[in-house]
């Protein structure tokens, strides 16, 4: 019995424009591809994530993410329904608080 083969999820280039586009490695690279996809990505690259990683692997990747810009945190607390509190991201922001813009 053959173990079945995930298709590989369908995204802009645009989305890693600073990486080999042809050689990423969407298992070995999982955090990497949801955060960049949930950064950078439009609706349905962000539906294609879902798809080939689960909704629990990319609940576990965004709650743990280091860095998600502002307006990504609160569309990634939308699609995996928690508030943005529980997001490591959001804690290390309040931490460490930006300068004001002057």
């Amino acid at each position: 019995m053959a173990t079945e083969e995930k298709i590989k999820p369908i995204f802009h280039k645009r989305i890693f424009w600073d990486v080999n586009f042809e050689n990423i490695d969407y298992d070995a690279k999982a955090s990497f591809v949801i955060e960049r996809v949930f950064e950078r990505g439009d609706v349905d690259d962000i539906r294609n994530c879902r798809r080939y990683y689960g909704d629990d692997k990319v609940r576990e990747v965004l709650l743990k993410a280091k860095y998600l810009p502002l307006t990504s945190l609160y569309l990634a607390s939308a699609v995996i329904d928690r508030p943005i509190q529980e997001f490591r991201c959001y804690t290390l922001r309040q931490s460490n608080p930006e300068l004001l813009p002057y």
